[in-house]
This record gives structure tokens, sequence and C-alpha cells, in this order.
């Protein structure tokens, strides 16, 4: 959340997001009531192009695919099974497919404007996403931040980054004993999620989002 510049930065754009995980795509939304850091340099897997399982292969002269002559069949492609549930205001999300999960908490749940600091509501809100990591036996997690795109884009790269470390923090206590490894990045105003043009858009891009693959122990009990 970057309000002391009146300047707007040109949204990024929004990379292609290539999804391979299950055969049939599904989307269900429901409505429910319910440190100093520097920004970083090396680029990781960009949020929503994780790679899954590879597509299944397809034998294009398999009794049951009758093409015409000449004709060939496009490379297959596998979409994702998605369930997507977020709370009325917006405020947090959970996005799930067959192999992982990701919260999305708005920044003005978590912190102050313009601030890395947690809010006093915080901490519970975090604990009940490290308590799905430890259900799910994950002992990968990504923490990142993300911006609106008001502002310098150095000082969203910067403050993204040490809101991930903040929300790292905590989960890092709720989950001292589980092995996790964590990856912390800070992404700034990259990867926007909603029009930065209105503020109800870039309230949806300043967010924490916490993701991890499905553990053995959630894959047992499918």
């Amino acid at each position: 959340m970057r309000a002391f510049t009146p300047r707007t930065r040109r949204a990024a754009a929004r990379p292609a997001v290539t999804a391979i995980a299950a055969a049939v795509l599904f989307t269900s939304v429901q409505f429910t009531m319910a440190g100093s850091a520097s920004a970083d340099e090396t680029p990781s897997t960009p949020p929503g192009t994780e790679s899954t399982s590879p597509p299944p292969e397809v034998d294009g002269n398999a009794n049951g695919l009758k093409l015409r002559d000449g004709a060939t069949l496009a490379p297959a492609k596998v979409l994702p099974i998605i369930s997507v549930v977020e709370s009325e205001g917006g405020e947090e999300r959970r996005e799930e497919t067959s192999e992982s999960l990701k919260f999305a908490l708005q920044a003005e749940v978590l912190f102050g404007k313009d601030s890395s600091k947690l809010s006093s509501a915080a901490n519970s809100r975090i604990a009940a996403v490290a308590a799905e990591i430890e259900k799910q036996g994950a002992k990968k997690v990504r923490v990142f931040g993300f911006t609106d795109n008001l502002g310098s884009s150095a000082h969203g790269d910067v403050l993204s980054k040490q809101r991930a470390e903040a929300v790292h923090g905590v989960l890092e206590k709720e989950l001292a004993e589980a092995g996790i490894t964590y990856e912390i990045r800070g992404y700034g105003e990259q990867y926007p999620i909603a029009d930065n043009g209105n503020e109800e858009g870039r309230k949806k891009n300043r967010r924490v989002e916490i993701s991890f693959p499905r553990g053995e122990t959630d894959a047992s009990q499918n």
C-alpha cells in the first residue's frame, strides 16, 4: 500500500499462466462471512507458473480417435481442478488444485498503511494458515509479497519483501517443529490479480500469498 506518491506507474503485464494438473477444469467460487529488507535480484519461479504433472501421452492412432486424412492432434494439455473460496469482503482467498494450496491475504488485514509491522489481528489469521500447512503435511512453503502500482517500483519491491518476511516470521514460530523449507520473496507491483486503475483493484493487489504443495498426509486421504 503506497499512497505517499501520487504518480501512478503502469502495471506490469500479467504473465500467461501455464496450468497442468488434472484433466478437467472446474472452478467454483464460494463466498463466506468469514526488519529491513532489500529488493530481490534473482528471479524465482513466477507466481502461477509452477510446474506440475506432465500431460498424458496421446496416441493419435488409438481406437476411438478417428481423424480425417492429414489431420493431426494438438499437443496434449491438462487443466487443473481449481476451487476458489473468498471471504465476502475479499480479505482472504483460498485457491486449491489437485496438487497445491494457495492463501492470499490482503495487506489491509495484516499491516498498517505503507508498513510491514503486523497488526494485532494478523497473528491469528496467519496461524490459521499454518494449521492448514501442518494438516497438509507440506514441507516447502512459498511466501510472496505484492503491492499495487502506486509510488515507485523500488519502494514496492522492498515493502513487499518486508511484508513477506513478517508473515514468514509468524509461520516459522507456529511450525517450528515441522521441518519446513521456506522461499520468501517480494514482487512489488508485478503479477497483479486485479485492475490497478481503481482502488478496489489495487486493494486486491496489495497482498501476501502463502502457497505450498499438498503433502503425503493429504494425498493418503484421497
